[in-house]
């Protein structure tokens, strides 16, 4: 769908919206990828539904993936087949209905051990077949050459072979962003900076949920027939509130997990295939992802006890990335290659009376659980899988007579924001920031003032403004965070860029966009921990 004209996002109207008096179907807490995705299934389907996100959309781990779209490759070696054969059909639906946001990547698995190619190449071969038709591409076996052809910075020494196989990436803040306007387009409210503080009862059942404007202070109180806690790994906080309020105490359920990524230059790893290591020193996966002109390195997979907006890395798991890359390629990243560090807290579902200690082992999928007062909560899952948990959401709502069911499957071919009119047979992802990521709307961004005014990084004076008016950008982070994804890409050039991003901001919306707390999270971004203590 392309608009032609994009839906604006004034403050003031949203807010106004806000304070009417009535009774939606649905009022959702959480504006990330699970959040977004059930807003956007539940007003496609017809229904009336609020959205409120106590930040910016995609804030927390939404925006901090490792920006890949695929089946999960180690799942399927743990033979959970349905959640690797689910991911594959969503991974064809995402790359359908974004094509400028979600791409196919070929993935390039080195050999350092003979019995290496053989072993996961079957393994993808049966990755391939479990797609089917959905498949990108076929797994090849290659020799030691073709191998190096294609990862031409792999380390030669003891290099057998290796296998290539096909998986998709994204950009996954824009994504999000993309789901929360199109819901928009279908009738949604969505709010950011607009945080739900508690819910309603009434004779035992939730019937809302108050909220407070984080930019005003003001409170509203929003009547609904069904409320879906969509927190992310701040689910716990709301099931508590509503097992106090039913003198129910709830058990947490969510163990959280942190995952860290390092971003380097191209050189380390040039071309357009991403590097996957099936398993590290200490039997976690290892990926290097061409993404936006740099390259993503990570993951780790940590327990972690708090729940902080901005987590640190921990020094072992910075220095495991690092040292587990110098085991594959030739010329190694250091610390002082590293251009931006970040890190995502995943909401893994612990299992009855599990302490979670060993996230590894907790499951991946998403968990959708009904309260006794009617209070729907959703959490786990992964990126690629949101437009099916969101019909998972939906049809709990149904199950428990929250709402009159309506057939799913509204979403299998909605295309969103952006989408129409893009040449999906050319890949973009792997290129520096521009205009690529705006779709069918690039014309609409370059229509504005400043289109030849760039700022730096590829963003242009015209693309924070478009942010401002269509975007719901309120702040220098949620333009150089996520409507651009510079403080991902390159943290100091972030920093540099802060001034002029709010000097536009505050021409466009008439307020401080932040710049002075901008500095200091970007120097976050830049800081490698200096111990092991955590």
């Amino acid at each position: 769908m392309t608009l032609a004209a994009p839906l604006p996002t004034r403050r003031e109207e949203l807010i106004a919206r806000l304070s009417e008096p009535r009774t939606w179907d649905l009022a959702i807490i959480g504006g990330g990828a699970t959040g977004l995705g059930v807003a956007l299934d539940a007003a496609a389907r017809g229904f009336s539904v609020v959205l409120v996100e106590s930040h910016d959309f995609a804030k927390g781990t939404s925006s901090r993936a490792t920006k890949l779209v695929h089946g999960g490759v180690r799942y399927l070696a743990q033979g959970n087949i349905a959640l690797v054969r689910e991911a594959l059909h969503e991974r064809t639906t995402l790359l359908y209905n974004a094509p400028h946001l979600a791409q196919p990547l070929p993935f390039v698995m080195p050999s350092y051990k003979f019995w290496e190619t053989p072993f996961y190449g079957v393994g993808l071969k049966m990755y391939d077949a479990l797609a089917g038709k959905a498949g990108l591409g076929p797994t090849e076996f290659l020799n030691r050459d073709q191998t190096l052809r294609l990862l031409p910075t792999a380390r030669p020494d003891g290099l057998k072979g290796g296998v290539k196989y096909w998986d998709g990436q994204f950009d996954d803040a824009r994504l999000a962003l993309a789901l929360a306007r199109t819901a928009a387009t279908r009738g949604a409210l969505l709010v950011n900076y607009c945080a739900a503080t508690d819910l309603l009862h009434d004779a035992g059942k939730v019937v809302g949920l108050t909220c407070e404007d984080r930019e005003t202070g003001q409170a509203f109180r929003l009547q609904a027939r069904c409320v879906v806690n969509a927190a992310g790994v701040w689910v716990d906080e709301f099931r508590q509130k509503d097992g106090e309020a039913l003198g129910r105490p709830a058990k947490p359920m969510v163990a959280p997990s942190q995952g860290v990524h390092l971003v380097v230059d191209r050189e380390f790893l040039p071309g357009d295939h991403a590097l996957m290591v099936p398993k590290t020193a200490d039997g976690r996966v290892l990926f290097g992802v061409p993404w936006l002109g740099k390259v993503i390195l990570g993951t780790t997979d940590t327990p972690r006890g708090d729940l902080a907006r901005e987590p640190d890395a921990f020094a072992e798991e910075v220095q495991f990335i690092l040292g587990e890359s110098a085991r594959y390629l030739k010329r190694a990243p250091t610390h002082e290659d590293v251009k931006s560090i970040w890190v995502g807290l995943r909401p893994l579902v612990k299992p009855p009376d599990d302490d979670g200690a060993n996230t590894k082992g907790l499951s991946r999928e998403h968990t959708v659980l009904a309260s006794r007062s009617g209070l729907i909560t959703v959490t786990g899952g992964k990126w690629t899988t949101y437009r099916a948990m969101a019909e998972d959401v939906l049809e709990k709502c149904f199950e428990q007579s929250l709402l009159k069911r309506v057939e799913a499957g509204v979403t299998a071919n909605l295309q969103l924001v952006g989408a129409s009119g893009v040449d999906a047979s050319r890949p973009r992802m792997c290129d520096a920031p521009g205009g690529h990521s705006y779709g069918g709307e690039r014309a609409a961004v370059e229509a504005l003032p400043g289109a030849d005014h760039v700022l730096g990084g590829g963003l242009t004076e015209a693309m924070v403004r478009f942010a401002a008016r269509h975007e719901y950008a309120r702040t220098v982070e949620d333009v150089l965070a996520r409507r651009s994804r510079l403080l991902f890409l390159d943290a100091r050039l972030a920093a540099g860029m802060a001034g002029q991003v709010a000097a536009i901001l505050a021409d466009e919306t008439g307020r401080d966009a932040a710049s002075r707390s901008f500095e200091p999270l970007a120097r976050r971004y830049l800081e490698l921990p200096a111990g092991p203590e955590h």
